[in-house]
């Protein structure tokens, strides 16, 4: 089957519920479903803003609050933590079962078991502390004397064993306090009624394929080895799907390369283009439709990456920069900084992509939602300090509300 581009996006945006179209429940149930839609949600440090799982969320819950995801997470057990693609995340606890191969695995390695054979007392250490007093976090363990912290992973003895005990699916987070892990033994984190048969290589990569076509609408081969990680495993689990009719290739217009892969059933659904106002979103760069920058670039002629850890002279667009989402096409990016000692959202800069004219439309759709972000924030006020290009900074100022650019409270930094 072949498409155009155009509906290559416009799948990938119903997928990752960026379309207006999931229909998602208020509250807390509505989190948990956008969570089981996609699949996972990254966890990240930065909190320039409301950190990535959080703005990841928000995007897809405009009354999300940071306190429905620990309670899904401590108190309901819908969903647990582990590693997506080498990254923390946030996975449907449904899923808990598909995971086990990979905890095995990690648990059979030469570096775990190396470590655990010249740390064994270490690691007992932890098991039993844990076992007799319950959930501990790594600040509840004592650093031998004489230890120096050092680099990002020179991790005090006790950290590295509930890291490696963690991978191995020995222990789970059972919450995070202050964005700290607090470790529990699994069965104690587990619901009850939770699968823990783990199954065959196969279903695994089968399952895997099906989840992530549903959360990105048309996927490679290469894209979908990132979650299932075997290129074998792909293959078979992409003819076994096509065989039973569930899932179709796909070429799209214009691009070469590898082929392209989607659901039959997404593929029926996806007709016409959403109605009514084009949805405006501000997304983090770890924002589950941003994973492929490659794809980003393919299919929607976005070029982006993050710049915090280039050094300042290097950065084109800033420390922290999010991509500007409006209806299927991507028109620009910002920079922002949320100082919420003086309630304020700083945006260093907003950079509209060339091909953007319709400004007299997408600027009322900007300004309500920064002023939302200021909120989701803890924010009362939004200050934009640059516009590119200039020529349009009279019009995004009165557009957007905000004061003139430079006026900058005496305590903003």
């Amino acid at each position: 089957m072949k498409i155009p581009v155009s509906l290559a996006c416009r799948l990938a945006l119903r997928g990752q519920g960026l379309d207006g179209g999931w229909g998602l429940p208020a509250g807390k149930e509505g989190v948990a479903q956008a969570i089981e839609h996609l699949g996972y949600v990254q966890i990240d440090t930065i909190a320039v803003v409301q950190r990535a799982h959080h703005h990841t969320l928000w995007a897809r819950c405009p009354d999300y609050a940071p306190q429905m995801l620990h309670e899904l997470q401590a108190c309901d057990r819908r969903i647990f933590e582990y590693w997506w693609a080498g990254g923390a995340s946030y996975i449907p606890m449904g899923d808990y079962r598909y995971y086990l191969p990979r905890m095995r695995a990690s648990a059979e390695s030469q570096r775990a078991r190396h470590w655990l054979a010249e740390n064994a007392p270490v690691a007992q250490e932890v098991l039993a502390r844990i076992r007799q007093e319950g959930a501990l976090a790594s600040a509840d363990f004592e650093a031998p004397e004489g230890f120096q912290r050092g680099t990002w992973w020179n991790w005090k003895p006790a950290k590295r064993a509930l890291e490696t005990l963690f991978s191995m699916g020995e222990l789970m987070v059972r919450e995070r306090r202050s964005f700290q892990r607090v470790y529990d033994l699994a069965e104690r984190v587990l619901p009850s009624g939770a699968d823990t048969t783990e199954p065959p290589p196969d279903e695994v990569a089968r399952f895997m394929v099906r989840r992530m076509l549903a959360a990105h609408g048309v996927a490679s081969p290469g894209e979908l080895r990132k979650g299932v990680g075997d290129r074998d495993a792909v293959e078979g689990a992409l003819g076994e799907l096509q065989s039973a009719g569930e899932v179709l290739p796909v070429e799209i217009e214009g691009l070469d390369g590898e082929p392209y892969y989607a659901l039959a059933a997404t593929l029926t659904q996806a007709a016409a283009p959403p109605q009514g106002k084009a949805p405006l979103h501000i997304l983090c760069p770890f924002d589950n439709l941003l994973t492929w920058r490659g794809r980003l670039e393919e299919l929607f002629g976005f070029d982006y990456s993050l710049e915090c850890y280039l050094p300042a002279a290097k950065r084109r667009y800033g420390y922290f920069c999010l991509p500007i989402l409006w209806g299927e096409r991507f028109v620009g990016r910002l920079d922002p900084k949320a100082d919420r000692r003086q309630k304020t959202l700083i945006v260093r800069r907003i950079i509209f992509e060339p091909s953007l004219d319709d400004y007299e439309r997408l600027l009322p759709a900007l300004g309500e939602k920064l002023r939302a972000m200021a909120a989701f924030n803890g924010c009362e006020r939004v200050l934009v300090e640059r516009v590119m290009p200039e020529k349009v900074e009279a019009l995004v100022q009165r557009s957007l509300d905000v004061p003139p650019f430079g006026d900058i409270p005496q305590g903003v930094v």
